[in-house]
């Protein structure tokens, strides 16, 4: 099981990985890059008034697709374009080890988006 503080531990072991909080507080956001490139893989809902945590993980369309068929703590990203975006209900009910392999397949999605140049600073 995964909850709110466990996925942000989590997203923030990412390599470069990033928290700010451009939707305000109740809403962090996480990029990987280096100043204005940097781009998204994450949100992750801490409003305290949701029993539960929600978490925006980008994921492959067909994948994506799937994982809602076979979870239904996993529905089509909230104000998100839900071909490429899932967001994870943190109730409890999804292994830990899924949420853990769909942090880092959103985190290695975006990363590869990155221009080359910032991925070769970033490796080296």
């Amino acid at each position: 099981m995964m909850f709110v503080d466990d996925a942000r531990e989590c997203l923030l072991a990412q390599p470069y990985s990033t928290e700010v909080t451009p939707f305000g507080p109740d809403v962090l956001v996480y990029k990987v890059g280096r100043d204005e490139s940097n781009k998204m893989f994450a949100t992750l809902g801490i409003d305290d008034a949701d029993e539960h945590g929600r978490m925006n993980l980008k994921c492959d369309p067909e994948r994506a697709l799937e994982l809602r068929e076979e979870h239904e703590a996993i529905i089509p990203g909230y104000h998100m374009n839900k071909r490429h975006w899932n967001t994870l209900v943190l109730d409890g009910s999804l292994p830990e080890s899924l949420v853990r392999e769909l942090i880092s397949h959103s985190y290695a999605l975006v990363r590869k988006s990155l221009p080359k140049k910032l991925r070769d600073e970033l490796d080296g």
